[in-house]
């Protein structure tokens, strides 16, 4: 690592220019990388490599896109163009508002039919539940489990979850012709269907685990009730959008 200079750094960072963000976040983890290895202060090469500026993008599905996509994962299930857990875990991430690792993590300990819920013991943010609605009900209680696989969405590993969707998710997308979505973007997705439905922030924020200490005060007086049916109420509009014609 002592033959890494500063100049190296900034011609790697500089190659992925057109991914500010990606470029960022690997700079990011090589400066931490040469913090662990001893390299610290000035002789981290990568101290003064200047960031590319990163623009917030928040992208939502319109109900025309919405449809799009469904009629994409309809055409990938019925003509098995990819694995019917793949397929599952879209559709999980958009009926729930989950992010991405929740959904390829769970297991089916985590899934409580009865009540309708997933009761994550570790997220992002900590233990997290999250309030199933129709739509997401209906898709767990018909998805096959794996025999000695613990994962709700199992990979091709023996006993392991899916670890990348992204490469089955660019098919499907393109299928949808929606090029520019990515997994992220079905959770603002969910989050613009309850406030076009006119749900209050608090609500979209408590079931999306939002996890800034104000905004989790703000939710502290909410029960489930009005969760469960925000859920379902975000639910049945996303899976009316998404049905065939």
């Amino acid at each position: 690592m002592d033959e890494v200079r500063g100049g190296d750094i900034g011609k790697l960072h500089f190659k992925h220019r057109a991914t500010p963000y990606q470029a960022n976040r690997l700079l990011a983890l090589l400066s931490k990388m040469f913090n662990w290895s001893g390299r610290r202060g000035d002789k981290n090469p990568c101290v003064g490599v200047e960031r590319f500026p990163e623009h917030k993008r928040r992208r939502y599905l319109s109900s025309a896109e919405l449809a799009r996509l469904g009629a994409a994962l309809t055409r990938a299930e019925q003509e098995r163009l990819t694995s019917p857990y793949v397929i599952a875990a879209i559709r999980l991430l958009v009926f729930t508002g989950a992010r991405l690792n929740e959904i390829l993590t769970l297991r089916w300990e985590h899934v409580d039919l009865e009540r309708g819920s997933l009761n994550l013991s570790d997220s992002k943010t900590g233990a997290k539940t999250i309030y199933l609605n129709g739509a997401a009900q209906r898709l767990l209680s018909a998805l096959p489990r794996v025999e000695a696989n613990p994962f709700v969405v199992p990979g091709e590993r023996k006993g392991k979850h899916l670890v990348n969707l992204e490469k089955p998710w660019r098919r499907i997308r393109e299928l949808a012709q929606l090029p520019d979505v990515r997994l992220h973007d079905l959770r603002h997705s969910f989050a613009s269907i309850g406030a076009g439905a006119g749900l209050g922030l608090p609500i979209i924020g408590a079931l999306l685990g939002h996890a800034q200490a104000s905004t989790t005060h703000r939710y502290a007086h909410l029960a489930a009730d009005p969760l469960r049916q925000a859920a379902d109420l975000i639910g049945e509009r996303l899976s009316a959008a998404m049905l065939p014609d």
